[in-house]
Formats: structure tokens, C-alpha cells, sequence
């Protein structure tokens, strides 16, 4: 029963000792707050004498994770570019503090959202569900994750450790929940459900009524982009 209640992580810092060579890694959780430096004290401790006693901070906020500096010596670096005020982190981000580089890991569906789907719903691959209808991420960092269509109702939001929708988006721009697919007879219809942002079909917004589907619509929900697939 703990297993269901235990929250998920939804992104991850992985970096290697620079003096031994050991790989570490740490799960950051929705509403995580956590610093990086020498002092034992600190969440992630990397005991070099560059690296300031508490040298950064990383903090979620609406949705995404702020890294910030925290007055260090040598500064801190966000993909070699040096960070002086709260920065948003992305998928594939590499953070400096000047010598020890850390990895910014967005958890992907393999990981983390496929425990969120139920279990009439998979994440997998495109190859051989030919004719099943199925959603695609194009782009974020779920990019290439397929999920099947296969409740005659199916809610989307963003993507949070507690959400009780069927689709969780990484997306701090998509709303909780953010629009609703359903089956009608043969057909499937996407609502928007009041989102801040909109949901849009081949980038026309929809409106109350809903818009059919057709194979190959691209929907927008926030910033992601997801295909619509029958065939």
C-alpha cells in the first residue's frame, strides 16, 4: 500500500566524483529544495576546495527547477555559461561549479510517467501497434514516448508526483489538468478543460465544442507537441 502513496521522482542530477571516478546520482522530487557544496551539511556534497561551502541550489518552483547561486567563489555555470540570477534547468543540461560538471536528467515515461498511466494505458514504442490509436510526444523531454489510447476517456495534465490524470506532461506551461480526450462511436474528440495556456489542433485553438481528430493532428498542450495517430 506504501508503494502507491510514495512519490515518484521526476528528474535527476548525475555527476562523477572528479578524483575517483564514482558515478552518483540524486532523484529530485516535485517541491524539492536542495544545495550543493563542500560542507558535509549540504544535500549533494562534493568535497573540493573550489567548490564553495554552499556553492548552489536547486529549487521547484511552478513546475520546473530553478538552479541558483549562492554567492560562490568560482561561480556557477549553467552549459559554460556562467548564471547569475535563478535559471530554469531543461533536459540534458549540464552544470558547472567551475570543475565538477552534474547532469540535469529529466526521468522519462520508462522510468517514472508509466507508473502513472493506468493500466490500460502503455508507454511504448511505434513499432507494431500499426492501426492502435496512440499519442506521441514530439517534443520535451518526454520526446518519441507513444501512449497507447485505450479508455474510452483519457485526461491530460502536467506531470506531478500526486496527479490522478492518465497523461503526465513535463511541461510547466500545461495545466492541472489541461484537456481531456474522449471516444465517440469510432472517433476521438480532445476538450480543453479551461487550461491556461489552450489546447491547439495543427495550431488553430480549440474551442468549447472540442475538435475530432484525424491522423496525423499535431495537438499543442502548453508547450509540447504531441501527434495523433490511427494508422
Amino acid at each position: 500500500m506504501s508503494d502507491r502513496t510514495q512519490p515518484l521522482p521526476i528528474a535527476l542530477l548525475r555527476w562523477h566524483d572528479p578524483e575517483t571516478g564514482d558515478e552518483h546520482s540524486t532523484d529530485l522530487y516535485e517541491g524539492a529544495r536542495l544545495t550543493i557544496g563542500r560542507a558535509a551539511t549540504n544535500e549533494i556534497c562534493i568535497p573540493q576546495h573550489h567548490v564553495s561551502r554552499q556553492h548552489a541550489q536547486i529549487e521547484y518552483q511552478d513546475g520546473m527547477f530553478l538552479l541558483t547561486d549562492l554567492g560562490s567563489a568560482n561561480g556557477t555555470f549553467l552549459n559554460d555559461q556562467l548564471i547569475t540570477t535563478p535559471t530554469p534547468l531543461m533536459a540534458g543540461d549540464r552544470i558547472r561549479l567551475y570543475t565538477p560538471e552534474l547532469d540535469f536528467v529529466a526521468i522519462t515515461s520508462d522510468e517514472t510517467t508509466q507508473n502513472r498511466i493506468s493500466n490500460s494505458l502503455a508507454a511504448v514504442n511505434d513499432s507494431g501497434i500499426i492501426g492502435v490509436p496512440r499519442l506521441i510526444f514530439l517534443s520535451g523531454p518526454q520526446k518519441d514516448d507513444t501512449v497507447i489510447l485505450s479508455m474510452e476517456e483519457i485526461r491530460i495534465g502536467r506531470a506531478t508526483h500526486n496527479h490522478n490524470w492518465e497523461i503526465g506532461i513535463q511541461d510547466p506551461s500545461v495545466s492541472r489538468p489541461h484537456a481531456r480526450l474522449t471516444r465517440i462511436d469510432n472517433a476521438w474528440v480532445v476538450y480543453d478543460l479551461g487550461s491556461s495556456n489552450g489546447t491547439q489542433v495543427n495550431s488553430v485553438k480549440i474551442t468549447e465544442k472540442g475538435k475530432v481528430l484525424s491522423d496525423g493532428d499535431v495537438i499543442t498542450f502548453g508547450k509540447t507537441m504531441m501527434q495523433f495517430r490511427t494508422l
